[in-house]
């Protein structure tokens, strides 16, 4: 069962929640991402509140960048998911 298939987030009433777990945290963290991108926007229209502006940007983009790592460790943990059902199910035989 191969990384980023749709069948890996329904195999399971846990990997349902797992999945569901991690699109709030993915959400929540782009809502952070674009509301420091935009507040550090409008500081960069004063001449006296850049280097906040600046720091908002970093910090916008440090979000921005833990968006890829957040869906790939939910990926690898309904990968893993999959495979412990699998051997679960092997024992069982």
């Amino acid at each position: 069962m191969p990384l980023f298939q749709h069948e890996n987030r329904q195999a399971s009433e846990a990997a349902k929640a797992l999945y569901a777990r991690y699109e709030i945290v993915y959400t929540a963290v782009d809502f952070i991402a674009a509301f420091a991108f935009l507040v550090g926007s409008v500081l960069f229209f004063d001449e006296n509140t850049k280097t906040a502006a600046t720091w908002l940007f970093v910090i916008g983009s440090v979000f921005f960048a833990l968006k890829p790592t957040i869906r790939l460790v939910r990926e690898i943990k309904l990968y893993r998911m999959g495979k412990i059902d699998t051997l679960a199910a092997r024992m069982g035989d």
